[in-house]
């Protein structure tokens, strides 16, 4: 809200501009720019948007400072801990916690959608064996609008209301189907009896040839993975749904553009970028090697999965999340998988050292997840894509939300222009 007490003086080539200074609920204050160009003929310089609040919100908060990450004023330590993943997304869509009644009906309903249209599945066969699975993904999501006609017009708040619905539930299929294609076995449909977690592990790992059960443990643990990554604020692949959807584009377009952006090894492939580490460094004996080589400032290798951009003091996430990780690490074994051996001595050492101390280079939640994931037998190459499963009701809500609001505007981010000032076309035979 503006609080119009509160203003900022701007000086520029003499002339003063008065600025409104938005004080949000939470965060620090705002100052209003929308008008600088139009009154002072002016842009702002912000390279990676590092500094500019591209939107309002009411969905999620995060003071890095603090270690803080609430979705709707919740902590996301008590989210995870009490509640599941499928009442956070019910949560994040529509503001508050439902009642008993309401989350078994909303339970229900993702149900319902879980199965894909039959003929999405001749679209795997275009792809090859070995593509990667986000590659997949971004296809088939894509294509979901040349099926689901009577969900793609963004103005009609019931047909927003099924999209949302239909990408929170069809995306796990989605991601097992990628998983079942690279490795060659046949798809797995959905089982309505079980809950989200528990359905995709089925949908990932069960075989036509024999019974699979899935391991509460295991499922608990997938179902926090998917907790604790629902949303993130104003992220980079957040922003490219918020971006792509300015236009009007569809919402299943929207959310490829998304699982794009999330694709990016400096975004959601962190994860895999974590495990490849552990195996380039291949045994515990070589860990202190890979520390000191941390510590130097001239060698390029870097502790992957330790620290954050956003967090600089913990992770919130993280701290949860390696409770899973200890008890599946426990249920599962270590003794016989040597990059798990060397993930807990990196932990122990690293936690231990004055330097990662100092510089407060805590694991974080990509860390601890990738753990998690290799133990359960998921590829690195699946990371991402389960990534992007858990991300889909933070982009479906962000989308509604943005798409909900009468003044939304197309983005159109500025430039500082370096390039060269106008000159005259040279004919071909005169350079």
């Amino acid at each position: 809200m503006t609080d119009p007490k509160q203003s900022a003086t701007l000086l520029v080539h003499g002339e003063s501009y008065e600025l409104p200074v938005l004080s949000p609920t939470a965060g620090p204050d705002v100052l209003d720019i929308r008008k600088l160009y139009s009154d002072a003929g002016i842009f702002t310089y912000d390279p990676g948007f590092t500094s500019t609040a591209s939107c309002d919100s009411t969905i999620t908060f995060i003071d890095g400072d603090k270690g803080q990450l609430q979705h709707r004023g919740y902590p996301i330590d008590q989210l995870a801990e009490k509640s599941h993943f499928l009442e956070v997304c019910y949560l994040l869509l529509y503001g508050e916690l439902p009642s008993a009644a309401r989350l078994e009906d909303f339970e229900a309903l993702v149900t319902r959608h879980t199965m894909v249209h039959e003929q999405i599945i001749y679209f795997f066969r275009g792809f090859r064996r070995d593509a990667h699975p986000m590659a997949i993904m971004v296809g088939v999501v894509g294509a979901m609008s040349a099926f689901y006609h009577d969900s793609t017009d963004v103005t009609d708040p019931r047909q927003r209301e099924v999209a949302c619905i239909r990408l929170l539930a069809k995306m796990p299929t989605i991601a097992a189907m990628a998983f079942k294609y690279t490795v060659g076995q046949p798809f797995q449909y959905p089982l309505n009896e079980l809950d989200y977690a528990s359905n995709f592990l089925r949908m990932c790992f069960a075989v036509p040839t024999e019974e699979y059960v899935v391991n509460p443990i295991l499922s608990r643990a997938m179902d926090r993975i998917f907790t604790l990554h629902a949303d993130h604020e104003q992220n980079a692949s957040t922003s490219t749904v918020r971006l792509a959807s300015s236009s009007g584009a569809n919402p299943f377009a929207s959310i490829a553009a998304g699982i794009v952006c999330l694709w990016g090894p400096a975004h959601g492939g962190a994860n895999q970028a974590a495990l490849e580490m552990l195996k380039e460094i291949g045994t515990p004996e070589r860990i202190p090697e890979f520390i000191e080589r941390a510590k130097d400032k001239d060698d390029p290798f870097r502790l992957v999965g330790f620290g954050h951009r956003v967090y600089k003091n913990f992770d919130p996430r993280a701290k949860v999340l390696k409770q899973s990780a200890d008890e599946v690490l426990e249920l599962l074994g270590i003794e016989h998988n040597p990059t798990l051996q060397v993930a807990k001595e990196l932990e122990k050492q690293a936690l231990a050292d004055p330097y990662f101390i100092e510089k407060k280079l805590f694991p974080n939640v990509d860390f601890y997840s990738g753990i998690i994931l290799e133990a359960m037998g998921f590829p690195t190459s699946m990371f991402t894509p389960i990534f992007a499963v858990s991300r889909t009701v933070g982009w479906v809500s962000q989308w509604k939300e943005m798409t909900a609001d009468p003044q939304n505007k197309i983005g159109r981010p500025r430039q500082l222009y370096r390039g060269e000032t106008q000159r005259d076309y040279v004919d071909i035979e005169n350079r």
